[in-house]
């Protein structure tokens, strides 16, 4: 039976009183302490038992446990709170997670927007996204679902999630690889920043602008989320849709095959 620390009848901390050796029968009178570990309840018990015996991965906790990683991420938490162990900053941060709780998502669509939602619901809300050039960048969740945010692109209205089907409809139309542009000094229409280009498609197809108007160019982020999506591959001067986004877009055509043939 496990050690009681919390009295069943009023719930009050227990002490204990007395120690006995099973060896020779001496007993210790005293008041002695418990410690944090005998204080923890039975599930925050278990996660620390699957926490140590996974190394700390928490990808491994979630197979292991057969929980969700927002759910993983929330009982270390509460462990670690536990134990008196969760700094003031931590604490902080926690406060400040986003609730994607809620999301509906497509685990199985070949959209890019679902794509990117559904990886970004199982991260908590955030995720860390690397440039060309090895500078990171918090991607960040809006809480309606609909919208993210990132110090890269500091812009309003925010950027939806629509803007990478955007991008890789021009992919598409273009074989998976396109120019990305240039969109600084220049307007749409204008070398580098033609609507064959991400830039000018998002400048045209997403911000509804119109040939000769200037155009902001959030490509340099746009690109670095698609790499960490694993849709695109973010190449200096060009985006390439990878070898495991077109297999996923050929499985999908298959189930529409076989939707239609079921009609």
């Amino acid at each position: 039976m496990k050690l009681l620390s919390k009295c069943p009848a009023c719930d009050g901390t227990l002490i204990i009183k007395s120690l006995q050796c099973s060896n020779c029968g001496l007993e210790l009178r005293n008041e002695f302490e418990f410690s944090e570990f005998d204080r923890l309840g039975k599930e925050e018990l278990d996660f620390l038992l699957c926490f140590l015996k996974c190394r700390g991965n928490l990808s491994m906790v979630q197979d292991e446990m057969r929980i969700s990683y927002p759910v993983a991420k929330k009982r270390l938490s509460s462990l670690l709170n536990s134990l008196g162990l969760e700094t003031a900053e931590v604490q902080a941060e926690e406060k400040g997670k986003i609730d994607v709780s809620g999301w509906v998502t497509d685990s199985q669509s070949a959209k890019a927007s679902e794509i990117i939602k559904t990886k970004l619901k199982a991260a908590g809300g955030r995720a860390i996204v690397h440039s060309i050039s090895g500078n990171a960048y918090e991607l960040k969740a809006e809480p309606d679902g609909k919208a993210f945010t990132s110090e890269a692109i500091p812009i309003s209205p925010n950027y939806t999630y629509e803007v990478f089907d955007v991008i890789v409809d021009l992919l598409l139309s273009q074989g998976g690889k396109a120019r990305k542009g240039l969109g600084r000094n220049a307007k749409l229409g204008e070398p580098n920043c033609e609507e064959t280009t991400v830039v000018g498609a998002i400048g045209k197809r997403y911000s509804g602008k119109s040939l000769g108007d200037s155009v902001f160019d959030p490509v340099f982020f746009l690109a670095s989320v698609l790499d960490w999506a694993g849709i695109a591959h973010n190449e200096r001067g060009y985006l390439e849709l990878t070898a495991e986004y077109w297999a996923l877009i050929k499985e999908g055509d298959k189930h529409e095959v076989h939707k239609m043939a079921a009609i």
